[in-house]
């Protein structure tokens, strides 16, 4: 599966190489913020945060 291959990945090109492709540079993370402020979608609680993660899943797991 994709973890086996993610895990791979990283041996290959060592923990560093892997943290700095899988985080985001700092005027992604921005663009994210302003867009998340210009929806309103930067004020949710970690509760409201879970709650639209848990439907994401569950609409996922309906159409595999």
């Amino acid at each position: 599966g994709g973890r086996e291959a993610e895990a791979a990945k990283a041996a290959v090109i060592g923990i560093r190489g892997y943290v700095r492709l899988t985080t985001p540079e700092p005027h992604v993370l921005r663009a994210i913020g302003e867009e998340s402020q210009r929806k309103g979608t930067d004020t949710l609680t970690s509760r409201q945060i879970g709650r639209v993660i848990k439907a994401a899943r569950a609409r996922k797991t309906k159409r595999a």
